[in-house]
């Protein structure tokens, strides 16, 4: 996995290239969500590669990315996933961003529509954290950098990262810890900064109604942290928009309905292209 560096921040990324035979063929931009990292995106990745180029990053303090000494507000972000952009050379591209990722994608396509071909946002929300779930997150957060993810947490973490139906499937069982496993080789004070720079974001919502590129939304119908009517203020605040609900998916839907999601993605691509 390479790296760059982004604002004086060291990214790890994932770079598929350009697929054999198709000098032409667009980029997609994968942004993941919090506690994750570009992985979450494996199965969308293994489905496009031969058509697309694809390109998947971890945020600062997640998944191969080293801690940074700050910047991890979702403006930042934004501008570290700007200068990523425009260090491939593939410009404009196509950005899918999950819940924090997709935090990040409404600013890019507000800001800096220039850069991209379409706009794929998935479990996400363009409102600040709820003042309840932000005092939550910031004492999980506290919990998480002293002890790391023992029982107690899981048990609390899970059902906001996962649907119950998803929770109850064998299969289910094995992508969860994986999930763990590799959420527990991160830097916990990073991983701690970054949930933090989520459950103090900003509201992006008043922006964007100033996007203008082609735009999906997607959510899953058992999200708890961003449920469908997170998703439908979006869908109806973007021109153009257009809103899909996920059945049996929570907050993680790319995991939990891979071949749903990766169907979604792929036939909207191939419309805007």
């Amino acid at each position: 996995m390479p790296t760059t560096q982004l604002n004086g921040a060291t990214y790890h990324y994932d770079d598929t290239g350009v697929p054999e035979g198709r000098p032409d063929a667009a980029t997609v931009v994968f942004g993941h969500g919090l506690l994750f990292s570009g992985w979450m995106f494996h199965h969308q990745v293994a489905a496009l590669r031969d058509r697309y180029r694809c390109v998947t990053l971890d945020w600062r303090g997640q998944g191969q990315t080293p801690a940074a000494a700050s910047g991890y507000d979702m403006d930042t972000l934004a501008d570290d996933a700007r200068a990523l952009i425009e260090s491939l050379g593939g410009a404009p591209v196509h950005y899918v961003g999950l819940s924090m990722g997709g935090f990040v994608g409404q600013r890019l396509g507000a800001r800096h529509g220039g850069l991209l071909r379409s706009l794929t946002l998935l479990d996400t929300s363009a409102d600040p954290e709820p003042t309840k779930s932000r005092i939550e997150d910031k004492v999980l957060a506290a919990a998480y950098r002293l002890m790391g993810m023992p029982a107690v947490l899981r048990s609390q973490v899970s059902p906001l990262m996962f649907g119950a139906t998803f929770r109850q499937d064998p299969a289910g069982q094995a992508t969860i810890a994986e999930f763990y496993s590799r959420l527990a080789n991160c830097d916990r004070a990073g991983m701690r900064k970054a949930v933090l720079g989520v459950a103090d974001r900003l509201p992006i919502y008043a922006e964007i109604d100033r996007i203008s590129v082609p735009t999906l939304v997607v959510v899953g119908a058992d999200d708890v942290p961003t449920p469908i009517a997170k998703a439908k203020r979006i869908a109806e605040r973007i021109p153009g928009a257009r809103l899909e609900i996920v059945p049996d998916a929570g907050h993680s839907s790319t995991v939990e309905q891979p071949e749903a999601l990766t169907a979604l993605i792929e036939g909207f691509l191939a419309g805007v292209s």
